[in-house]
């Protein structure tokens, strides 16, 4: 959760998917993480993880790396929550408004937008593709939903 993805939201999506018969194939950037957390104290440690590897925990070892991602072999794109989607995926934990999107991110991202491809987000997600297809960042704009609160729509 830290300083990956939000387990609880990928486990949710993944379980989400399976009872509505989706084929699911996984993918993370195979780059090391930002940093890694202890998640017993929140404290830093001192070692590297990968996030293609630690990604095949929670995919139960199904992950490609996310080069080889391309949107003309599916339906939908899911992007799950959870500080890796700001320290890994983004450096939106770091720089905030100023942030930048990994390169293949982005790219994955147009890949799907250009081919009309439905693109899910939880969670803090939707900040990455907000900087990608922003008007203000040179995108396209988008239409984007944060879910409703109460009985507003």
């Amino acid at each position: 959760m830290y300083d990956g993805t939000e387990t609880t939201e990928a486990a949710s999506l993944l379980i989400a998917l399976a009872k509505h018969k989706a084929q699911i194939q996984c993918y993370a950037p195979n780059d090391d993480q930002f940093h890694v957390i202890n998640h017993t104290t929140g404290e830093e440690m001192d070692e590297k993880r990968n996030v293609l590897v630690e990604s095949a925990r929670i995919a139960r070892g199904n992950v490609k790396d996310l080069t080889e991602l391309k949107a003309s072999n599916y339906d939908a794109l899911f992007i799950p929550g959870g500080f890796g989607a700001a320290k890994n995926l983004s450096d939106f934990a770091v720089k905030g408004a100023d942030m930048s999107v990994h390169p293949t991110v982005e790219g994955v991202l147009k890949d799907f937008h250009g081919s009309k491809k439905q693109i899910g987000l939880c969670c803090i997600s939707p900040v990455v593709a907000a900087r990608v297809f922003g008007t203000s960042f040179g995108g396209p704009g988008a239409k984007m939903t944060l879910g409703c609160k109460g009985d507003e729509a």
